[in-house]
């Protein structure tokens, strides 16, 4: 979700507030200490790859994480002969208190569109390559300040013919639900039918707008951990 910390200016809703307190119970259950070389075991090692854009950014963000034993497990710091590449060039640890360590660098977006390559080397020296395509999409539709009640139809470009994105439409009441779904695009289109704008009331609405690719990672024959590419946009109108 590509939500900025000043998008909404109003109350928080009910859901958000249930929301944060799962992500703050999350966080108290995982552990994030860094293991030891000595308590790595290569074959146990969780790979957990986010690379993350918006249109209003002009860096890319990579963040990679390792940890032992699945997605609750501590995190690793590599060290000789472990390391972590990105298309060729070797990424420096980061750590945090409660992220532990991680590997995080801000790309330049311009040129960045297309097929890149993480090479993971593991203690043992053995490679593990996974490959993702960084590709953006733009909407056409331009938003008018006030959008009066009926369809929402929305045209893009850089989406298949059948494909799928987040759509996020938040007004600024506290109480009423706004909507928050995955929609299939049709040769680039988007559709919102008027009356799943009911429960919306009129006024300042916050569209959003992501497409998430999410798949497994794997390793040999199991999977080893999973790799999400993301990009978003947001758009801002009165709905009347």
């Amino acid at each position: 979700m590509f939500v900025s910390g000043n998008t909404i200016h109003t109350m928080v809703k009910p859901f958000s507030i249930i929301i944060a307190l799962s992500l703050l119970c999350f966080a108290a259950c995982t552990t994030n200490e860094t293991s030891p070389k000595k308590n790595v075991i290569p074959s146990q090692i969780y790979f957990d790859y986010k690379i993350r854009g918006q249109e209003t950014d002009t860096n890319v963000s990579v963040y990679l994480l390792y940890r032992m034993n699945g997605p609750g497990g501590n995190t690793i710091k590599l060290s000789d002969p472990a390391k972590v590449e990105l298309d060729g060039e070797t990424l420096a640890v980061d750590s945090a208190k409660l992220a532990g360590a991680f590997y995080d660098v801000e790309i330049p977006a311009k040129g960045f569109e297309g097929k890149h390559t993480i090479i993971f080397t593991d203690f043992d020296s053995k490679q593990h390559d996974v490959e993702f395509v960084y590709k953006p999409f733009k909407l056409k539709t331009k938003i008018p300040p006030m959008i009066k009640r009926g369809d929402l139809v929305f045209d893009f470009s850089g989406l298949a013919n059948e494909d799928y994105v987040r759509v996020i439409l938040a007004d600024t009441s506290f109480l009423s639900p706004d909507i928050h779904e995955i929609d299939t695009i049709q040769n680039n289109r988007l559709t919102i039918p008027a009356d799943k704008l009911k429960n919306l009331v009129n006024g300042p609405v916050v569209l959003l707008l992501s497409k998430e690719i999410e798949r497994p990672v794997p390793s040999d024959t199991k999977t080893r951990g999973k790799i999400l590419v993301s990009y978003g946009m947001q758009r801002e109108f009165e709905l009347r």
